[in-house]
């Protein structure tokens, strides 16, 4: 007997949904960190007579990259310069970064922090003696912005206790933009560009998770911000752990996809990140080097970071490998080095690392330190804690793995791929960097007119982390409602009939409903494909060819051919998704907006003849790094008329010595 299409529980799709037209000025496509900043601001600059709408795939308590809590806000400059924050991009980032955004950012990102203080985020402070005051006890202090000290695990790290903090920003934003200018559960899957004016944004449409329903979007200015691209190469948990990643599994590309098609230059999508994490359960690290003070061991036991080897071998990446704090994507090497060796796996000393500051403690002092390390977990990633529950892990007396992910594509976190946008209007900003409608700049606007991103979106500037993302959607905030102004007679208008947007979006339901009987198992069908066979088909081949973990990240040219010719059979057989309910539709959008988003990546890595970024990737081809020639950012940019990528070299210019 043929099983049925899906469990019980899932809203079947029709052939012809309902449709809702809008009309607005600004549409704000996403609900994460950076959306919640830009519906947080916008309403303070808009006219009365100005129409906002932002569209969520989800709900916003519980939206984007913050979903599940974090244990620090990663940006905060405090004591130190916007300046010292660009030259720690730029080293970490191999050297390639656009200073003019990342300076703009350092300006701006602390009132964004304050503000979470302010909504009752608990920010870890120091008392007068030097203790660490954590959750309520920090506020005895006072506050950010009235001079208390954080507690600080790095030079631009604070300690938070953010399991709430999404539901925290999200509830200011909705409380500021308003709750009938929401949509959410709507899925946005196209952009659309203007029927009239060349090169103009027009709207978007996208679908109901909730309902059989379709929302076409007129718009004269859009902003996109629907994070980063996650399970477009094979997690290393499959069977039972399948589906178990680093950054969000919800998030699929669709930024860069949604922008790409209608002509918005990408950059840097080369850049991606494979964050060392604890392996299997995907669980931080980053606080248990620099609050807890912990160590990597290799499988010898030895501190290979601190080795004559290691030294040797990040001296061929010089300057980046030399400098006072190593890149992430070097540090990776060094882990990958040492297990190619022989001399795997790599452990964190948890146990020697609370031994340690355990010996300045009494025993309650301690036994608070120990919660710590679980709720670093607990905060962010409660399935590290579940794993060390089921290991019988206490990190105490056992010490625990630490692996490198599968790659992921992101702009705010440490890499920095996404669009190439307009700088701020200053002075020293050059020419090449800003950009607008004649003499007018708008500040995170992409190479299409009135498309804007922020976050994960904007290229060649990482380290935004929640706090920038935030403060750069709020930053967009701005530039849009200017944009609207300035813009006051534009009309957009949309080249496709209300019927061709609807069947466009709802293909693959009309392909299911119209052979879904020729076959007696709904999922064998050779009228049509599935997206879950098409995600485990992308997967594959990024595991294989386009450097996964199955090749320690090592990809050639020859493999780079290869992977191509497949992601150009795939996105010819996308046109064969076949979807029975609405979260089916939904996956068989986002796996196309993901075939797009790799291609994208691959290119850009086929295109530079180098391994910029050794630890994250490698082109064997290519080993090492080449400043004489590719010290520059690569772009690329699809023709959404003739159909056609062009991928090309765009100048670095050094601003903050």
């Amino acid at each position: 007997m043929a099983l049925p299409n899906k469990v019980v529980g899932e809203l079947k799709a029709v052939k012809d949904p309902e449709v809702d037209e809008r009309e607005v000025d600004i549409l704000i496509v996403g609900g994460g960190m950076a959306a919640c900043g830009t519906a947080f601001e916008v309403k303070k600059w808009m006219s009365d007579d100005q129409k906002v709408l932002l569209c969520d795939k989800a709900a916003m308590e519980r939206s984007g990259a913050v979903a599940q809590g974090l244990s620090a806000i990663n940006t905060y400059i405090g004591e130190n310069s916007p300046d010292d924050y660009v030259r720690m991009v730029r080293n970490d980032l191999m050297g390639l970064v656009r200073e003019d955004l990342i300076f703009d950012l350092g300006c701006h990102v602390d009132d964004s922090v304050h503000l979470f203080e302010e909504w009752g985020l608990p920010i870890w402070k120091k008392s007068d003696d030097g203790k660490n005051l954590d959750g309520k006890k920090g506020l005895k202090v006072g506050s950010l912005k009235g001079g208390a000290k954080p507690v600080r695990t790095g030079k631009w790290q604070i300690m938070i206790n953010g399991e709430s903090y999404k539901r925290i920003v999200a509830e200011a934003a909705k409380k500021a933009i308003g709750e009938d200018d929401i949509i959410e559960r709507c899925f946005i899957v196209e952009l659309l560009l203007d029927d009239k004016v060349e090169n103009q944004i027009a709207g978007a449409v996208g679908f109901s998770l909730r309902e059989n329903k379709v929302y076409i979007i007129k718009a004269k200015t859009v902003m996109i911000a629907c994070g980063g691209a996650v399970n477009i190469y094979q997690p290393r948990s499959v069977g039972e752990g399948k589906g178990r990643a680093w950054y969000p599994v919800w998030n699929a590309g669709s930024t860069y996809y949604m922008g790409m098609k209608v002509g918005a230059e990408l950059s840097m999508m080369e850049n991606r990140f494979t964050p060392a994490r604890f392996k299997d359960g995907y669980g931080p690290v980053g606080a248990w080097f620099l609050l807890f003070k912990a160590k990597t061991l290799n499988g010898l036991g030895e501190n290979f970071a601190a080795s004559e080897a290691a030294k040797k071998e990040l001296e061929r990446y010089a300057p980046y490998g030399t400098a006072a704090i190593t890149p992430t994507c070097l540090r990776n090497h060094l882990m990958l080095f040492e297990m190619k060796e022989g001399r795997g796996p790599i452990i964190m000393d948890t146990v020697t690392a609370l031994a340690e500051l355990g010996k300045t403690m009494d025993k309650k002092e301690l036994k608070h330190l120990e919660a710590e390390a679980w709720e670093d977990f607990l905060d962010m990633t409660c399935g590290q804690a579940n794993l060390w529950c089921a290991t019988n892990t206490e990190p105490e007396k056992k010490n625990s793995e630490v692996m490198p992910t599968e790659p992921y594509l992101l702009g705010s976190h440490s890499g920095c791929c996404g669009f190439w946008v307009s700088g701020p209007d200053f002075d020293w900003v050059p020419a090449d960097y800003k950009w607008g409608d004649g003499d007018k700049v708008y500040n995170r606007m992409t190479t299409v007119k009135g498309l804007f991103t922020a976050g994960d979106g904007v290229g060649c500037s990482g380290h935004k982390f929640s706090s920038g993302s935030h403060a750069e959607g709020r930053m967009v905030a701005k530039e849009m409602v200017k944009y609207v102004r300035d813009h006051a007679d534009f009309k957009p208008t949309i080249g496709q009939s209300k019927d061709e947007l609807v069947d466009m979006t709802y293909k693959p339901v009309r392909l299911f409903l119209e052979n879904k009987s020729y076959t007696t198992a709904v999922d064998i069908n050779p009228a049509y494909v599935k997206p879950a066979g098409m995600a485990l088909r992308l997967m594959k081949a990024t595991h294989e060819y386009g450097a996964g973990t199955a090749t320690y990240y090592m990809t050639t040219s020859k493999n780079l051919e290869i992977i191509m010719e497949m992601l150009n059979v795939m996105k010819e057989d996308c046109e064969k998704l076949a979807a029975g309910d609405l979260h089916e539709l939904m996956r068989a959008w986002e796996i196309k907006h993901r075939i797009w988003t790799v291609e994208a990546h691959l290119r850009h890595i086929q295109f530079r003849k180098e391994s910029r970024y050794p630890g994250f990737y490698y082109q064997a081809d290519y080993p090492g790094q080449d400043d004489a020639n590719w010290f520059c950012f690569v772009n690329s940019k699809y023709d959404p008329k003739a159909g056609k990528f062009d991928t090309f070299k765009k100048d670095y210019i050094k601003l903050i010595p």
